[in-house]
């Protein structure tokens, strides 16, 4: 099943639950207020028959025939005696008295009729029947000849021994009625019917249109389903095409239009973030392999020079060592050892140049000028003719102490290289910068943009041992640093290289070194 669809049925799902509940609760409330409606009616139907108890009381009821019961109202002693204690013991107050001249206007004369009323015994006309029952459950009186209301052991209980009223639901002659079921006097009990068929009627029809709305709230349900549907997976479908088109092309120019602040605006930002992350890696792999193909041609191309040299004096030492005089001998095994040292160097800067794109895992806290001091005591003992000044002042940096070395020292090296003899290299660390200066011959402006390209080697450097890549590796160590590299003219004469490393901070308590030599 498509996301889409998903979208859809839970959107329809929700909003047709939700109209069956509205519908529901609709449906419940209005039958509760019909039937409240019958219940208020049973109510007052009661009320008004709590009068004819007080004719029980007087015994101004007569039996007819076939069950039915005629009440004489003349006898005004009668009536009067309801002010005081009926023939069962219950007690009749004067707006009892009263209700009951209201509802018997024909004093005086003996007629029958309904017991409740002036109401006729026709259930055509009457809306609604009533009995009066005894404990026993038998019908003592009732308003219509042709309906007898069920009598269950509650309302013989209720006649009985009293208690409270009740409602219950019946069915007589299929026909529903509503009764009311309440106490009538000592051993008795009235019930009070109302008809439920227009009640039933309304809820039928009340159903059907329900019914109607339901089915036509699901309909409408489904169809907003799809359009919401519609509008949600519309940026996900774009993020899909794109997807698939990065995947197919392997273009990464391709980007998304942000739609807003929302999940799916929030979602294409982050694919567009992921795209140029992506395109920057893929770019940085691109020079990265481009330069390690560079270094591979440019190695093999410096390689063969030594190599080439270094297996010719062998073969010409192996078909004519014994040939040769001693001096000569001496010199081609010189000459050999020498070939051997810079073959040396060159793989030693290549493994250097190789390790430099590692990660940085044995980064500590290093005394830039105590390595400084070191570096340059070993360079002073290979050039005994050139004078080392140092000023240093005492510097903490965090880095990999090897690289930091061999950095600082391809920097002197280089000084020591091109100075003339007699001539001092200045050595000068000062905040998180380093300076080397030399008094030599300078660099050409042709050869300075290039001087810390690998095997890179300029005019003045043609002629005088390396490889090309010291400065390559100086330049390398200082870009992992964060720091940089930069040669310029010194004034007066020569070349001045400037090593800067950020986040290079003073070592306090420790005194500045100057003046070695």
């Amino acid at each position: 099943m498509t996301f889409r669809r998903r979208i859809a049925l839970v959107s329809a799902a929700a909003v047709a639950i939700a109209v069956v509940l509205a519908v529901a609760l609709t449906y419940l409330l209005t039958s509760n207020q019909l039937h409240s409606q019958i219940d208020n009616e049973l109510h007052n139907r009661a009320h008004e028959a709590r009068a004819l108890r007080r004719l029980f009381a007087v015994g101004a009821l007569k039996a007819g025939p076939n069950g039915s019961y005629s009440v004489t109202l003349g006898a005004a002693g009668a009536i009067a005696a309801a002010t005081s204690h009926d023939a069962e013991g219950d007690l009749v107050t004067k707006s009892d008295e009263k209700t009951d001249q209201q509802t018997a206007p024909n004093a005086g004369s003996s007629r029958p009729g309904s017991l409740f009323g002036k109401l006729s015994l026709s259930p055509d006309v009457v809306r609604g029947y009533q009995q009066v029952v005894d404990g026993s459950g038998k019908v003592i009186a009732r308003s219509s000849r042709n309906v007898t209301l069920p009598v269950d052991e509650r309302t013989e209980m209720l006649a009985r021994s009293g208690g409270s009223s009740f409602f219950r639901d019946v069915r007589v002659h299929d026909l529903r009625l509503r009764v009311l079921a309440e106490p009538f006097g000592r051993k008795r009990a009235v019930e009070i019917a109302l008809p439920l068929t227009e009640t039933d009627s309304l809820l039928s029809r009340l159903r059907l249109i329900l019914a109607l709305i339901v089915v036509g709230g699901i309909a409408i349900a489904a169809l907003l389903g799809r359009l919401v549907a519609g509008a949600a997976v519309g940026p996900i479908k774009q993020l899909s095409r794109a997807s698939e088109h990065v995947a197919l092309t392997q273009d990464l120019s391709k980007r998304l239009t942000p739609g807003g602040e929302d999940e799916i605006g929030r979602l294409a930002a982050s694919f567009n973030a992921m795209l140029d992350a992506l395109e920057h890696s893929m770019d940085a792999l691109d020079e990265s392999v481009d330069a390690q193909r560079q270094l591979v041609a440019d190695a093999s191309h410096e390689l063969r020079t030594p190599v080439t040299s270094l297996r010719t004096n062998i073969e010409l030492l192996q078909q004519k060592g014994q040939q040769m005089t001693g001096e000569e001998h001496q010199r081609l095994l010189a000459e050999v050892v020498e070939q051997i040292e810079d073959l040396t160097r060159l793989v030693n800067d290549l493994i250097d140049l190789s390790r430099g794109e590692e990660p940085n895992a044995d980064i500590e806290d290093v005394r830039l000028d105590l390595l400084i001091e070191e570096s340059a005591e070993r360079a002073r003992r290979r050039a005994d003719s050139t004078v080392l000044r140092l000023q240093l002042a005492p510097t903490i940096v965090s880095g990999v102490p090897a690289r930091l070395e061999r950095a600082v020292s391809n920097l002197i090296d280089n000084a020591l290289k091109y100075s003339p003899p007699g001539e001092p290299v200045e050595i000068v660390l000062a905040g998180e910068e380093m300076t080397v200066r030399d008094h030599g011959p300078g660099i050409s402006a042709d050869d300075l943009p290039h001087i810390f390209d690998r095997f890179y080697r300029g005019a003045e450097a043609r002629g005088r041992p390396g490889s090309g890549l010291g400065l390559a590796i100086v330049r390398q160590v200082a870009a992992q640093q964060g720091g940089t590299i930069s040669a310029e003219p010194a004034p007066g004469g020569g070349t001045l290289m400037r090593l800067r490393l950020p986040g290079a901070e003073a070592a306090p308590g420790e005194r500045e070194l100057a003046g070695v030599g």
